[in-house]
């Protein structure tokens, strides 16, 4: 006779079948909560591979109308726009980043009037633009944040001008959201949303990321303006300070590394949350599923839920068409 414990709580009552299961899952994950980057850039029919990210390219706007279309078949929502700027075209001044001919601007419009629904993020930074690789204009060795939020500021403009849903600052200058939102307002786009990277962190996840856009710094570092890895108080801090200029949703940089982080920030504001599943996580779990450590699948899909679970209501991620594509055959 089987040995029978006398157990009046047995939560494996709950899991016994995938049904069950399904009916109190506490966390889901949809085509609808996924944003895919897209690295754009000058040229006609151009993909070129970003080889420490597999399976991602930077194209041009031809390859890249293709590709907004198969996402919104699949349900994704959003998509983020990073350009990659040619170098003749950079300066210390990041003046490119100004040019209402511009290749953001161009692709914006673009893509607005052949998917009028699909919800644009784009980036405001001036690292693309810059021949210093900073978020920020350089004096003197010397990141300085009044006169870069004047040209952020000037940038976002230009962005909502051209179509663009939420303009996503993403440089962690001192009152930017601030600048930006005077400046829509004052040039009508009251509508035009700010989604405010609150919480962005000096990461070692944003190799791959820098090689896309051939943006890293080209002396120093960016840990006088991206939050420093140790502290989880200082994002509620930042978060705060984002919300009460007038963002409109508040992301969390890196995203596995700071689950925690996306949790606190969740508990702390009624905005919508967002979370970026950085260019270095990413290239981590393909390298191990080519290695045959590990099922991609299924660990692409945890790793999602798993930001889902810690209070992300959107998730930037280059998995985004991978995972709309398995979504549709479960």
């Amino acid at each position: 006779m089987e040995p029978r414990l006398d157990l009046p709580i047995r939560p494996r009552r709950n899991r016994r079948n995938a049904s069950i299961r399904d009916i109190i899952a506490e966390a889901s994950l949809g085509a609808q909560h996924l944003v895919m980057p897209l690295f754009v850039m000058e040229g006609s029919q151009k993909r070129q591979a970003v080889k420490s990210m597999p399976g991602i390219f930077r194209t041009s706007l031809d390859p890249a109308l293709r590709q907004v279309e198969q996402l919104q078949k699949l349900g994704v929502r959003g998509i983020a726009l990073f350009p990659y700027i040619e170098p003749r075209l950079r300066d210390s001044r990041a003046s490119e980043a100004l040019n209402r001919q511009g290749l953001s601007p161009r692709v914006i419009k673009a893509i607005k009037r052949r998917f009028p629904d699909m919800v644009i993020f784009s980036d405001v930074a001036l690292d693309p633009f810059s021949s210093d690789g900073h978020d920020g204009i350089v004096r003197q060795g010397q990141i300085v944040n009044d006169e870069s939020v004047a040209v952020l500021a000037q940038m976002a403009v230009l962005q909502a001008e051209a179509g663009a849903d939420y303009v996503a600052p993403s440089d962690m200058m001192d009152g930017r959201v601030a600048a930006i939102r005077q400046a829509l307002d004052e040039a009508g786009f009251t509508s035009t949303g700010i989604m405010s990277y609150a919480a962005k962190y000096a990461s070692s996840f944003y190799g791959p990321f820098r090689d896309a856009l051939d943006s890293s710094p080209k002396a120093g570092d960016k840990k006088t303006y991206q939050m420093d890895p140790r502290n989880q108080r200082e994002a509620l801090r930042e978060a705060a300070l984002d919300e009460a200029e007038g963002a409109d949703m508040l992301m969390v940089k890196p995203a596995l590394a700071y689950l925690d982080v996306i949790a606190a920030v969740r508990q702390h504001t009624t905005l919508p949350v967002a979370a970026y599943n950085v260019s270095g996580e990413y290239s981590m779990l393909k390298a191990a599923a080519k290695a045959g450590f590990l099922d991609h699948d299924q660990a692409m899909a945890e790793s999602l839920l798993a930001i889902r679970r810690a209070g992300a209501g959107i998730i930037f991620t280059y998995f985004a068409q991978e995972m709309a594509e398995l979504l549709k055959k479960i």
